[in-house]
């Protein structure tokens, strides 16, 4: 069936008048009308019967009719979908993030996307930074938020974000609770290490073997942060966690930071992108301004 006489005989119908259908498509009537009659014969069927100045249609034109109403509202529906989809502003946006960043840097960003851009599905995974990268490198994932490392990839985009500063805490009632101290005398301290392999742990190992100084003593291993933070919360040994991690609990008189003379180690956290051209919804991810979450961003 040829689309463009179904459409000027659906708009002949609409108007009642072959000359109004011609006028509002910017055609001459009899252009119109052949058309129209050229539909008739492809299709074996009388459509329209002229009736004083207008246009009758026949009992076969009143379904075509009410068929090709239903085709044009559905190609208007995915114009204005394909638009929406130009426009970032539908569509799904699959993130992939490390612990920090999906925890503490992420959620109030979300909410303020969400209301920005209601139409778009966002879909977010927590992974350690290999697997971050892989999901973007796979196109699992539009953008990646990856923390403590600084990962350079021919095929990926970093561009820097965060710098969250890592600290030593204790118990609110430890000696060394709001104390300056040395970093050899923080070192005495029986430690609660997080797990192999953890950003905080082999920064902790990191500082020492710089300073030339064993490191601190296992005094706990916890597979986790908040197990960790409990332990501390307890009042056993001290921990050296990023601030995004303890800030809450800090404000709140549970924990307490000790300040170590010459000691000052960030946690980085970088957005990551494929270099190649993005989708819409991750391109309109770039013009939203991350910065007005992040009230406290150092990079």
């Amino acid at each position: 069936m040829n689309l463009h006489a179904l459409r000027l005989f659906y708009q002949a119908a609409s108007l009642g008048s072959v000359t109004l259908a011609a006028e509002a498509l910017h055609l001459s009537q009899p252009a119109v009308t052949a058309q129209i009659k050229k539909l008739e014969r492809e299709i074996g069927l009388r459509l329209l019967i002229p009736q004083g100045r207008g246009v009758m249609l026949t009992e076969a034109g009143r379904h075509l009719a009410a068929e090709a109403r239903r085709l044009f509202e559905l190609e208007g529906h995915i114009e204005e979908t394909l638009e929406q989809l130009k426009a970032g502003s539908a569509g799904k946006l699959h993130l992939a993030a490390t612990y920090l960043p999906a925890n503490f840097l992420l959620p109030k960003w979300i909410a303020r996307y969400k209301r920005a851009y209601p139409g778009v599905g966002v879909e977010l995974s927590t992974a350690n930074s290999s697997q971050a990268a892989d999901l973007l490198l796979h196109y699992r994932a539009e953008i990646a938020f990856i923390g403590g490392i600084r990962l350079d990839h021919p095929l990926l985009l970093r561009t820097p974000w965060y710098e969250d500063e890592m600290c030593f805490i204790v118990h609110k009632g430890h000696p060394l609770a709001g104390a300056r101290v040395t970093l050899e005398e923080m070192l005495q301290e029986p430690f609660i290490y997080r797990e192999e392999g953890s950003f905080g742990r082999e920064q902790l190992i990191a500082l020492c073997s710089a300073r030339h100084l064993p490191a601190p003593p296992v005094g706990l291993q916890m597979n986790g942060l908040n197990e960790t933070l409990r332990v501390v919360m307890e009042g056993y040994g001290a921990a050296f966690l990023s601030l995004l991690e303890t800030r809450e609990h800090i404000a709140a008189g549970v924990i307490s930071r000790v300040e170590v003379d010459g000691v000052h180690m960030t946690n980085p956290v970088s957005i990551y992108t494929r270099k190649e051209e993005a989708s819409p919804p991750c391109t309109a991810v770039h013009r939203y301004d991350f910065g007005q979450v992040i009230t406290c961003r150092k990079a």
